[in-house]
């Protein structure tokens, strides 16, 4: 199971299912980038998979034409080189008996300085916590991919519906403890309960893709254009 996740909004943007292949790596970077505005380069941190270093300079990279080193002789070939403003990130993790012995902080593109100052803005360090802790709410909330569970997914296809419907779940109708607005007055509610001091926000919210927290029939009743339309007689 591959899932990539935003951390300053908590969007959960992929989620596919597949072998840690490089084709797998390559399908997964592939959707994050069409997701992205044009020109945006992010910081990436992942765990020590030498597919996604691969996929990452793949999609974020350009032909360099390297510089003559030598007066006579055929011009060097132009070398496919990551981006100047790409950081990336690893965290390699030594497991023994499935128990975590070690862990390292590993700067692959850009400088331990150049990636702590992203992180550090947010109050942040190198570490995979954020999807993580999104894997497990996916095994608390998808029986299938559930440990020690007696419910089975009987085909790959029917994994990966599950899993796209726990993901468009996650980022437009489940709120978010962190993600939470502060009103700028309270609201009575009903009764003699507290009045309302913070406004419930998804990761759909904080991203700006929408400005309300939707119920889950309005998510199983939304279609999604284009839809068959009926012909013309």
């Amino acid at each position: 199971m591959w899932t990539a996740i935003d951390p300053e909004s908590k969007l959960l943007r992929s989620v596919q299912v597949g072998e840690r292949t490089v084709a797998m790596a390559q399908a997964v970077l592939h959707q994050i980038a069409q997701l992205l505005a044009p020109g945006c380069v992010p910081l990436f941190l992942s765990d020590g998979s030498p597919n996604d270093l691969t996929a990452i300079v793949t999609h974020f990279g350009c032909w360099v034409q390297p510089p003559r080193t030598q007066p006579t002789g055929p011009a060097p070939k132009p070398r496919w080189m990551p981006l100047p403003a790409l950081r990336y990130a690893q965290v390699v993790k030594t497991m023994r008996r499935r128990r975590i012995m070690a862990v390292k902080h590993r700067v692959v593109f850009g400088t331990k300085a150049a990636v702590d100052q992203v992180l550090t803005a947010c109050g942040w360090q190198i570490n995979t916590a954020f999807v993580e802790r999104r894997n497990l709410s996916l095994r608390q909330r998808v029986a299938a991919i559930g440990r020690r569970s007696a419910t089975l997914w009987k085909s790959e296809e029917g994994l990966r519906q599950q899993l796209v419907l726990f993901q468009v779940y996650h980022n437009v109708v489940l709120p978010h403890a962190r993600l939470r607005q502060a009103l700028a007055e309270p609201v009575p509610t009903n009764g003699s309960g507290s009045a309302k001091v913070w406004r419930p926000c998804t990761p759909a919210m904080a991203a700006g893709l929408t400005d309300h927290v939707w119920g889950l029939r309005d998510v199983l009743m939304f279609r999604v254009p284009p839809w068959p339309q009926p012909q013309m007689v």
